[in-house]
């Protein structure tokens, strides 16, 4: 490093001198530049010609012969100029020569500064003097550029001294220095490793630390319909993943010392209930429907609570087999809602009956309100509709509703705006009023223009939607089906198991009977006359109102019926036409009735507001001779 220091140190000097020499003749030249001339060119030329006249005689002023005078030529002065460090000097030297054709010429310059002149051969004629000029010149001394050369010297220090035994490192100190290294090196890592999982617990503990929110943002998210709607819904999946009907402590290996159970014997019994406080308090069932595409769906219609006068007057709930804690859906209307029922055509679409006289069309996949609904205009209904069936087929099918002023409406489910047909049911026979008034109307299987309506005076009728051959469009008044003391309640065909049952139906009554009946043909010819149908069979074991009875979809022979002490009872007319086989008495009056598609359950609805769902038992299972026991059954009560 010194010896670095000092050729750095002679650079810098060496410079130095170079600068100081330029600014030295930098100096002397200015200097040259201002000393006057030493003597005038007049005097400078007089030199001159004495010299030459002194080397050449007489014979330069001779006159010139034209040959020597044509050729004749002048040769400039020559000058040579010597210089040194911080000085300079200037020489003039003259020379002239005149040379004829043939004739030499030989100059010599003697270190004295004089010129000697030999001539040899012949004499030459006079010639021409040359003029000469003086010149001043000045030489400056450039030094030259300086090629800087790089060597071991520059670069390095000097590598001939050896380095001193004491300043070498031991081998114990090598290793110890090592070592220290190392044990730097492994705690700087640990320190970047602890302050890395520092970090990472830090993130972590962020992550999980609970947002506590304020009393305002809890208030405005459980208020949120979205928030609601979303719970509600997540909720509801939940239950019914939950509500899994399955024996988990099963043995299997004990399956061999066990016989299967006969399903044969089993009774009626009750699987489960549906009530909700805010849903059916205080209200009764007015009607019960089970979904076509959905089995384990149910809609149950609500009449209003007179302790509540806020709440709407009329609800319709969707209540599920796997969700017993809840509905799964609630619809509202503006009047109690006596009738309801699933379309069979879209499952999404519930239409209902209404106490003020309008039809309401409700989807599962909007809000609780209607989104279609008949208006309050005498082109409809004004009075309470207690009649609904949708019938026809899937691209053509229509809503048949009748009510208690006396008229039967036929609407486009997707135009409720008015009917497309209606007929006036009148009756002249009636003592003080020509109107029918509807309770309970019902449809034949695959009969689409004729139907039997049930009336508050106890009696039944045959209604044409069409004229055909014989008879008129509307009520037949003089095939009646006439037995009951009170108005009735249901009426129920016979469901499409066999055709040879298709005209078979029952009619429940306040009278405290239930009754069978045999439909008359609709394409025979009306009579002309009044005549009274007599019913096949009345069934008188009960103790109250009979308000509905409905026949099983799977068993030819059986039907249940429910009346107002809260019995549920089931019927086999294969075995015993008089008392019930099975019943159930709950204590509490009974309103509607409804079987399932697959007939192994019936749903009860009560007065106090209860939805009940019993197990049918055995009589959910349809034997090979109950068909034409039944037919044989029948054929000996109509002889």
């Amino acid at each position: 490093m010194d010896h670095r220091k000092e050729e750095l140190e002679k650079k810098r000097a060496k410079l130095a001198e170079l600068r100081r020499q330029r600014e030295e003749r930098k100096r002397v030249t200015m200097q040259a530049h201002d000393q006057p001339p030493a003597a005038s060119s007049k005097a400078s030329s007089q030199d001159i010609d004495d010299l030459v006249d002194s080397l050449v005689g007489d014979r330069v002023r001779a006159p010139a012969s034209p040959l020597s005078a044509g050729t004749g030529t002048g040769t400039p002065g020559m000058s040579r100029e010597a210089s040194g460090m911080g000085r300079d000097r200037s020489i003039s030297v003259a020379t002239s020569a005149g040379t004829q054709l043939g004739s030499p010429v030989s100059r010599a310059m003697t270190p004295g500064g004089t010129m000697a002149s030999a001539i040899s051969g012949s004499s030459f004629g006079p010639r021409a003097l040359p003029e000469f000029k003086t010149c001043d010149f000045v030489i400056f001394d450039f030094p030259p550029k300086e090629k800087v050369v790089y060597n071991k010297e520059v670069q390095t220090a000097d590598g001939g001294s050896m380095p001193d035994a004491s300043s070498l490192l031991t081998e114990e100190e090598i290793e110890r220095r090592v070592k220290e290294l190392r044990e730097a090196d492994e705690r700087a890592r640990a320190a970047k490793d602890e302050e890395r999982t520092r970090r990472e617990a830090e993130a972590r503990a962020k992550e999980s630390e609970v947002k506590r929110l304020t009393d305002e943002q809890r208030a405005s998210i459980l208020g949120s319909s979205d928030f609601v709607a979303f719970v509600d819904q997540k909720s509801r999946v939940m239950e019914r993943a939950l509500d899994e009907d399955y024996d988990f402590m099963v043995d299997y290996t004990l399956c061999a010392t066990h016989e299967a159970e006969d399903s044969v014997g089993e009774k009626m019994k009750l699987a489960l209930s549906f009530h909700d406080d805010k849903v059916s308090r205080n209200r009764s069932v007015m009607d019960l429907a089970w979904s076509n595409r959905f089995p384990e769906l149910v809609v149950a219609a609500y009449n209003r609570n007179p302790m509540a006068p806020n709440e709407p007057d009329g609800i319709v709930a969707v209540w599920n087999t796997h969700l017993r804690e809840r509905p799964e859906f609630v619809f509202h209307a503006p009047s109690d809602v006596l009738r309801v029922s699933f379309s069979d055509f879209n499952p999404n679409i519930v239409v209902g009956g209404a106490y003020s006289g309008q039809i309401l069309l409700w989807d599962t996949r909007a809000k609780a309100q209607p989104v279609l609904k008949t208006p309050l205009t005498a082109g409809g209904h004004t009075h309470p509709i207690y009649s609904l069936k949708v019938v026809g087929s899937t691209n053509a099918h229509q809503l048949i509703s009748a009510s208690t002023d006396g008229l039967v409406c036929s609407w486009q489910l997707d135009m409720l705006a008015q009917p497309q047909e209606i007929i006036e049911l009148t009756h002249p026979a009636h003592l003080r009023t020509d109107e029918v008034s509807v309770t309970c109307m019902d449809f034949a299987d695959n009969e689409t223009t004729a139907f039997i309506v049930g009336t508050a005076e106890g009696a039944a009728y045959q209604v044409n939607r069409y004229d055909r051959a014989g008879s008129k469009a509307g009520l037949n008044g003089f095939d009646s089906y006439r037995a009951h003391t009170a108005p009735v309640n249901s009426l129920s065909f016979h469901p499409p198991i066999a055709s040879d049952f298709a005209d078979l139906f029952l009619t429940t009554s306040s009278d405290w009977t239930t009754r069978l009946w045999r439909a008359r043909p609709a394409a025979k010819p009306a009579s002309t006359v009044p005549s009274d149908i007599r019913p096949l069979h009345v069934f008188d074991a009960f103790e109250d109102y009979v308000y509905d009875a409905r026949w099983s979809p799977v068993h030819p022979a059986v039907f249940a019926s429910a009346d107002g002490t809260g019995r549920l009872a089931l019927w086999n007319l294969n075995q015993d036409m008089e008392l019930p086989v099975q019943s159930i008495t709950s204590g509490r009056a009974l309103n509607k009735l409804a079987w399932d598609r697959p007939g192994r359950r019936i749903a009860a609805g009560g007065a106090d507001g209860v939805v009940s769902i019993y197990d049918a038992g055995d009589l959910s299972v349809s034997r090979p001779e109950d068909h034409a026991l039944f037919a044989r059954t029948i054929g000996e009560l109509g002889a």
